[in-house]
């Protein structure tokens, strides 16, 4: 199983809107995808702006490359998500999970 780690930065203020569209369009969209196995958004306020990490596991590099395409690290950003982004990673670094205990 692969985790595909992304950040992006928010305006404080923003970062309830970034969480919304995360769970209500991002999320919606991934668990309709062959492989997806999970998300996690978490995020730290630092000044005046909010940090978001968010980890999504795949399956294989297989079921990432039909989320992302081709050029797989390449950052997956919607519109909206974009509205309310002051900067965001336009590269994603994906890593072998070899250790895992949610409980």
């Amino acid at each position: 199983m692969l985790a595909r780690m992304w950040r992006g930065w928010t305006r404080a203020a923003d970062a309830g809107k970034y969480e919304q569209h995360y769970r209500d369009d991002v999320l919606a969209h991934l668990t309709e995808l062959p492989g997806f196995r999970g998300a996690r958004l978490v995020r730290r306020t630092v000044g005046a702006e909010t940090e978001f990490l968010s980890l999504t596991v795949f399956e294989s590099l297989d079921d990432v490359r039909a989320f992302a395409g081709d050029d797989y690290e390449r950052a997956v950003v919607a519109e909206p998500a974009r509205r309310v982004l002051v900067r965001y990673d336009d590269r994603v670094a994906h890593y072998t999970i070899t250790v895992e205990n949610w409980s």
